[in-house]
């Protein structure tokens, strides 16, 4: 395992799910980050330049901040090469729960939620989409309207009932 790679589930031969969104911001971000690890380099080397290396602030922090690139690099490169771009648009089983659905769920309480399971780089609670290997997109997975699933939370299992299904309308517009 890679010490970058933070982890969870991967695809057999260690792909990453990924929309194809997802897979084009972090593509922007790699750009950004190579762009920047260009001018720090520049700075570093100006700064180098400067003479004794031990009390130079500029140096010592433009190091610091090539390493973190250089590590945010790392990951990135690693992420897209194990990529495995989907595109919930084309899901042609639309009446069970896939990557890339839009789910809405009741609990016990009658609470109902929606969510949409998306790649682990792209998870955002606040945004309402959760992460394919989270527990509750465990649950949902392959299941259908009206059927129940049960999560383990940290207070003991919960009982979900899945209410709706949706998927992003094809370009062809099939479906």
């Amino acid at each position: 395992m890679d010490e970058d790679d933070d982890g969870p589930p991967r695809l057999p031969g260690g792909k990453f799910y990924m929309t194809p969104a997802g897979h084009d911001r972090l593509r922007a971000e790699l750009a950004d980050q190579r762009s920047e690890r260009h001018r720090v380099v520049e700075i570093v080397a100006w700064a180098a330049g400067n003479g004794d290396r031990s009390e130079n602030a500029d140096y010592k922090e433009g190091k610091r901040r090539l390493r973190e690139i250089d590590r945010r690099l790392r990951f990135l490169m690693n992420r897209l090469s194990h990529a495995e771009v989907v595109d919930p648009a084309e899901q042609a089983q639309r009446d069970r729960v896939f990557f890339g659905a839009t789910v809405t769920y009741a609990n016990k309480r009658d609470e109902e939620v929606t969510v949409t399971i998306v790649g682990v780089d792209e998870a955002d609670m606040g945004a309402g989409t959760i992460s394919i290997g989270s527990p509750v997109a465990l649950a949902l997975l392959r299941a259908k309207c009206g059927d129940e699933v049960t999560v383990r939370t940290p207070r003991g299992p919960e009982v979900l009932e899945v209410v709706g299904i949706r998927y992003p309308e094809r370009l062809d517009g099939i479906g």
